[in-house]
């Protein structure tokens, strides 16, 4: 008879093709340390959006193939801390930040501390939080934002150093948008799978050839709307603005959990 404790484990495996995007993720987050250092600026920046296409894919296809793990959450959070929270903040220091010496260094920590408490948040609010809105600008925008005002900045041979104060500014205030209380629009209410009308696809295709005429500047555009879209959309919703809304306490989550806990007693909200 043999004994239960010498009994094999089955060993899980990887699965391979989300994380395969995780990977390509990772390398572009690491190629842009290394593109920054040389100052090659604009095809940092580029690898950071390249990043957040890999990063956008990466769990939709886990999802579609069924081959979500809990090594693949673990994974995709340590890739993003070096896509999204690493990648960026070395490229503001290279491109603008060090010619202000310890003041510089400080606003790319900020950021960098900022993205690695949001990740640390968003881990453990999974499954609770309302899935239609962010709480606090989500990393891969965050860094779009310094990736595209470089990659701009870059197109038109400006030296980030003459800038440097504006570009510590914005990289300090995108860092602290992480970790505030500001609402964000997810959009993950979209059916993705689900059908559309023609025109739909008609939008998306022109959307796709302005993006292609002046990527850097339409992108650019784009993500520092979306960043000030939080703030805009947290004081609407609210009756009276609390400091709890910006920063501190989520009175928003906790209202989210004492509904549920008192239609789990039996209570009405």
């Amino acid at each position: 008879m043999q004994n239960s404790s010498n009994q094999t484990v089955k060993n899980k495996g990887i699965y391979l093709l989300p994380n395969l995007f995780t990977t390509a993720g990772l390398f572009s987050g690491f190629y842009a340390v290394i593109a920054s250092m040389n100052a090659n600026f604009e095809a940092a920046a580029i690898a950071i959006f390249v990043a957040m296409i890999c990063d956008g894919l990466d769990g939709r296809v886990a999802r579609l193939t069924n081959t979500q793990s809990d090594f693949g959450a673990e994974y995709d959070s340590m890739a993003d801390m070096v896509s999204f929270g690493m990648a960026p903040a070395l490229l503001a220091y290279n491109w603008a930040l060090a010619d202000l010496g310890k003041v510089g260094w400080l606003a790319a920590f900020i950021y960098c501390a900022g993205a690695a408490l949001r990740l640390a948040r968003f881990n453990t609010q999974v499954g609770v939080a309302d899935k239609r809105y962010f709480q606090g600008l989500a990393s891969p925008a965050a860094a779009a934002v310094i990736a595209g005002s470089i990659w701009l900045g870059n197109q038109y041979s400006l030296d980030g150093k003459n800038i440097s104060w504006i570009a510590g500014l914005i990289t300090a205030t995108t860092g602290l948008l992480m970790v505030s209380n500001f609402r964000y629009h997810s959009f993950k209410e979209i059916d993705w799978r689900g059908k559309v009308n023609f025109i739909v696809i008609l939008l998306l295709v022109g959307i796709f050839v302005v993006v292609s005429v002046q990527p850097a500047l339409i992108l650019c555009i784009g993500f520092y709307l979306y960043a000030i879209s939080g703030p805009v959309v947290t004081i609407r919703t609210v009756r009276k603005l609390k400091v709890a809304h910006i920063v501190g306490d989520d009175e928003q989550g906790k209202e989210i959990k004492e509904n549920k806990s008192s239609i789990n007693s039996g209570e009405k909200p």
